[in-house]
């Protein structure tokens, strides 16, 4: 191992030398940092372009950009959507440091051309593939359900992302579990994206700056799941004025406030949220609820134009009563400490302080006990970017986290409980990580972006550890051809300086563009991607109840190979876009769990786990109309996803007879058709269809009597599949005053969930009639049509 890490350094090392000698000696550098000219906030993803050279750069995390030119005279294009491009000429004779604010174009996104030719040209170019950015504005077009902007909803509309199901919270990427999806929220770890079990997502999108998803091709900065990353920034928060904004609807409200702390130096963003329909109940005899709350805070301060001082953080709850004898609360909160560190016009710099907290508990009065467990890390990162050249930019940097898995604490309720007070032993983890990433442009058609990423995952000790006869927490019943619980035979106490399981990984990344001309190009991509945290799981959608835990000698680390090939155009002046890419996954270690499978307070679920293997693959095209009065996109995915878990003996017949079989998340087909249409200067008619193949579940396929009762006899694990799902959404936005720049601005949004009433099937049960003794089937549908309403404001 030692040698092989060795070879891929000196390898990288040879490359950065060798491109390093490349870079002319008569070279001057422009750099800086553009802004929103309104609010002074830094702006991710701007398009710096000289036209001379045809050279180009985006701004950074933090708005930073920097471009290497040989003295002379250029022509500079900014161009970013939703704003006004810029062009002027400078004179380059020595580095200097150029800011630019933007300005904000306050017309319609469907109306306004915002992103020049040599932008569009830039990002045909570019080696990056199967990433999906969205705007704010995007989002805040798209009609959802019960009125409310939702950061999550609006993924699902992207090629190779599907919903876990009705109602369900979660969402799977290329035929992906929930949990392999790396979720972050100012590069925090946000453990659960949903409200209200999927009504809503936890993202407020008035707080939200920059949304980036990663579905393959992923630079090698990040780490630790194996689908997808959801990168999210919060808004810094208005450097020049106070700020309110907010809506209040018919199930929830949201208010935010943002200003100066130091004109032009510092800002402060405070953003709340919260659901009140079951303020209305309590009004009934209905003694359930359930509601949400949640809280966005930022603060950002400019101690001199090379240091910036950040801190961020969220907190949320949700809460579900019903009739007092069921509740359960669960939340995420993340608090985050940066700094960064401009230390040339060449070199920079974040470091990043982060913890993660999130806390699910159930209480269950008629049984006398209240459950509660989590997940807690702290997370130190150094991160690096280098602009060495035009052609050549090198990011590194390092992290490490700290985890602490609680899997279970019980408390009786009552004087007459059954139960006793109980502490399942706690896990503990430290996950550090290396990376160095180069992106280069090798010649005027071909860009490379090639990266390597160091792992290791150590489960740390104070644990008492079950042992088992030949190292088998599952044993296979040759008798009853089943997969049962193995007895442990003793255990093993580990102190907390001692090391229970040590892994290690590298984590190679490519991706490599050719452009056939400024609107055509190819681009291919491989990653390999480690996981070390599993959430422990036997329902088709994650749930508060689920666990999560790390990796040990029976839940082995999932290791995952990407490889993805795409064609990208644009054509008809830009008027529209169209991408298309095939991907292929396959993973070692993907959990599976024997039948009968029980979770809750499982003090050894290693004896209910299983590893296998997974693959996945599929196509997916995205078609947008970019301009016009009618802008919006069709996407489509044909894929499978499926998994196996063989006998590990030539006598046990695994899961499925030990063939492959529909993951929970394999969905055949994927249709959305999204759309913006300017009726007039006032009025703005979106809406949204939906198609999918039902979800993978297990039917029945016979029946045996038992004292006079029929019993259902279910066939192999997801050979059926729910009635295909869909649904069309509508909205429409009124601006009674479109033209009114200050003091008080007010819109309307009127829309309507699922108009044709589809009773989509959430889960199909089967059940004996009472009356007629005969087995039914019995369809939840969870969403009809829902009408709804809300009014937003800014001043």
């Amino acid at each position: 191992m030692k040698n092989k890490i060795s070879i891929e350094f000196k390898l990288l090392l040879l490359l950065f030398l060798c491109s390093s000698a490349l870079i002319a000696q008569e070279r001057v550098t422009i750099s800086g940092v553009i802004t929103d000219q309104a609010s002074s906030e830094s702006l991710i993803g701007v398009s710096v372009f000289i036209k001379e050279i045809n050279s180009e750069t985006v701004t950074n995390e933090y708005g930073f950009y920097s471009l290497t030119v040989p003295k002379g005279k250029y022509t500079i294009k900014i161009g970013y959507l939703g704003y006004l491009s810029q062009e002027n000429i400078i004179d380059i004779k020595a580095s200097i440091k150029k800011d630019y604010s933007l300005l904000a174009s306050h017309q319609s996104l469907a109306e306004v051309v915002v992103i020049s030719g040599e932008n569009n040209i830039a990002e045909i170019r570019r080696p990056e593939m199967s990433v999906n950015k969205l705007s704010v504005r995007e989002i805040k077009q798209m009609p959802v359900v019960l009125g409310e902007v939702d950061v999550i909803k609006s993924i699902l509309q992207l090629p190779g992302v599907t919903n876990a199901g009705e109602g369900q919270s979660g969402f799977n990427v290329r035929g992906g579990s929930a949990d392999q999806n790396l979720i972050l929220l100012d590069e925090a770890t946000i453990y659960n994206s949903s409200h209200l079990f999927g009504f809503f997502s936890v993202f407020n999108a008035d707080a939200i700056n920059d949304i980036k998803l990663y579905k393959g091709g992923v630079p090698a900065r990040f780490g630790g799941r194996l689908s997808s990353v959801l990168d999210i920034y919060q808004k810094e928060g208005n450097k020049n004025d106070l700020k309110f904004s907010g809506g209040t609807g018919l199930i929830s409200s949201r208010l935010m406030a943002e200003g100066p702390i130091d004109k032009g130096k510092g800002s402060f963003l405070l953003a709340g949220r919260s659901s009140y329909a079951h303020l209305f109940l309590k009004l009934t005899d209905i003694q359930s609820s359930a509601y949400f709350y949640d809280l966005n805070t930022k603060v950002s301060y400019k101690i001199n134009p090379k240091n910036n001082l950040y801190l961020s953080g969220y907190f949320g709850r949700d809460a579900f009563n019903l009739n007092k004898d069921f509740i359960n609360t669960y939340g995420n909160s993340v608090l985050n400490v940066r700094w960064n560190k401009l230390f040339s016009d060449k070199l920079f710099s974040n470091l990043s302080v982060i913890y993660s907290d999130y806390y699910y508990g159930l209480e269950i009065g008629f049984a006398g006990f209240k459950w509660s467990s989590g997940i807690q890390n702290l997370n130190l990162k150094y991160d690096f970017k280098h602009y060495l050249s035009n052609n050549l930019k090198l990011t590194y940097g390092l992290n490490g986290q700290y985890y602490d898995f609680n899997p279970g604490t019980i408390n009786p309720i009552g004087i007459n409980s059954q139960f006793n007070k109980d502490q399942l032993a706690r896990k503990y983890a430290f996950e550090p990580a290396i990376y160095l990433d180069l992106e280069q442009n090798v010649s005027k058609k071909l860009a490379i972006n090639y990266g390597l990423r160091y792992s290791e995952f150590c489960r740390i000790g104070q644990q008492e550890v079950f042992t088992y006869a030949n190292n088998q927490a599952v044993i296979f019943n040759n008798d009853l051809k089943i997969y049962e619980k193995a007895i442990p035979t003793g255990t093993k106490n580990y102190k907390r300086s001692e090391v229970i399981d040590d892994f290690k990984n590298l984590e190679p990344r490519v991706a490599i563009s050719y452009a056939i001309d400024d609107n055509h190009s190819l681009k291919t991509s491989y990653n390999r991607m480690s996981q070390y945290l599993h959430l422990l799981t036997n329902t088709q959608s994650p749930t508060p109840l689920d666990i999560w835990a790390p990796s040990d000698k029976f839940l082995k680390p999932q290791i995952l190979d990407q490889f993805a090939v795409g064609y990208f155009q644009n054509f008809k002046e830009d008027v529209y876009s169209l991408e298309i890419e095939s991907y292929y996954k396959k993973i070692k270690n993907k959990l599976d769990y024997i039948d009968g499978t029980d979770l809750i307070a499982n003090k050894a679920v290693e004896q209910v786990v299983l590893n296998g293997i997974g693959r996945s693959y599929g196509l997916e095209l995205i078609l947008r109309k970019n301009t016009g009065r009618l802008t919006g996109w069709l996407s489509y995915t044909l894929s499978r996803s499926e998994q196996r878990t063989p006998g590990r003996t030539a006598s046990e017949t695994g899961i499925n007879n030990g063939e492959w079989y529909k993951s929970a998340a394999d969905k055949l087909h994927n249709i959305s058709i999204t759309t913006s249409y300017k009726w007039n200067e006032k009025w703005r008619i979106g809406s949204i269809f939906s198609l999918q193949s039902g979800q993978p579940i297990t039917y029945p396929q016979s029946k045996y009597q038992y004292q006079g009762i029929d019993i259902p006899n279910y066939g192999l694990r997801n050979q059926n599949n729910l009635p295909i799902y869909h649904h069309l959404d509508v909205s429409g936005t009124y601006t009674p005053k479109p033209k009114k720049q200050k003091s008080w601005q007010g819109e309307w949004v009127f829309s309507i969930y699922n108009i044709y009433n589809r009773q989509n099937a959430s889960t199909i049960s089967f059940a004996q009639n009472q009356e007629t003794g005969k087995n039914e089937a019995k369809r939840l549908s969870i969403f009809g049509a829902v009408p709804s309403f809300t009014y937003n404001f800014k001043f």
